[in-house]
């Protein structure tokens, strides 16, 4: 065995001394170590210890176990500990061998670690759920009432497992609508045929609009026009006029301006035109 395998043993047997306290017991600190744990379902409180009869909140312990494990020079790279149950109170034979199926079960599940803290609480777990008086009355009546708890807690069990489920079902499927909500934003509004000759048409319609009422706004009276009362229309969002783009300081029509704005705006509807005659050939 190498000298990182019995230093790891060492060191959970530590652990387990500072986590259980006085009911850990060394039986053997050389190796193969072997380790006894008593454990109860309240186990913060004496071994056996029916606790305060005086006060009704008080934990009281109905059954306890004795979990004994020889350790393997592997462990816990290649083997697992050598479980043994022992009985301590209130259980039967039949208990001690689920408990140390039970014990098997979780070491197996967590191989190729160290697993007695693992081990002792999944069984502390167990022993909590049946902390029950009469556990060990083997009469008729009390099997069946037995059964019955048990039946019930594995209702109990199933629910739970449905309910979650479920639930990761509903949760699943609203992160599939949010994933494909953002997917749609990525990817956008495809462009096609149909989609940019309604757009085209749409752009062309608005520059028709705005020359329209470039114009509307670039007409002046003509008894006013060059007068010292020529009227000047002021925007009040601080922009300048048609009639102040196309006037110089004197109140005169520029009418080189004028015509070069004239030209734009056709030379923009032209490039609209050509573009929706290319896309119908291209369709």
């Amino acid at each position: 065995m190498s000298d990182d395998l019995c230093e790891e043993q060492e060191m959970e047997a530590e652990a387990l001394a500072a986590i259980f306290d006085d009911c850990l017991e060394v039986i053997s600190s050389t190796q193969p170590f072997k380790w006894a744990v008593n454990l109860w379902p309240e186990q913060h409180t004496v071994e056996g210890e029916e606790g305060d009869d005086n006060d009704p909140d008080a934990p009281q312990n109905h059954v306890g176990i004795k979990v004994t494990a020889k350790i393997p020079l592997s462990y816990p790279e290649e083997s697992l500990p050598e479980f043994n149950i022992k009985i301590l109170k209130g259980l039967t034979e039949e208990h001690e061998q689920e408990l140390l199926e039970l014990a098997m079960e979780e070491a197996e599940s967590n191989r190729g670690m160290p697993v007695m803290y693992t081990v002792c609480e999944r069984l502390r777990e167990w022993l909590l759920e049946n902390n029950q008086k009469g556990m060990d009355d083997r009469s008729m009546y009390t099997q069946m009432i037995k059964r019955e708890k048990e039946k019930e807690r594995e209702e109990n069990k199933a629910k739970q497992i449905y309910e979650s489920q479920k639930k990761t079902e509903i949760m699943s499927a609203a992160e599939s609508e949010e994933l494909a909500v953002r997917k749609r934003r990525a990817e956008g509004t495809p462009c096609t045929d149909d989609s940019f000759s309604e757009w085209a048409k749409r752009f062309s319609i608005e520059m028709k609009e705005e020359a329209e009422r470039l114009a509307a706004e670039t007409a002046v009276d003509p008894k006013k026009k060059g007068g010292k009362g020529a009227e000047k229309v002021v925007d009040k969002s601080g922009r300048l006029t048609g009639h102040q783009q196309f006037t110089d300081k004197g109140g005169n029509f520029n009418l080189e301006a004028m015509e070069a704005a004239a030209e734009n705006a056709e030379r923009d509807e032209n490039e609209v035109e050509d573009i929706i005659w290319k896309n119908s050939l291209g369709s």
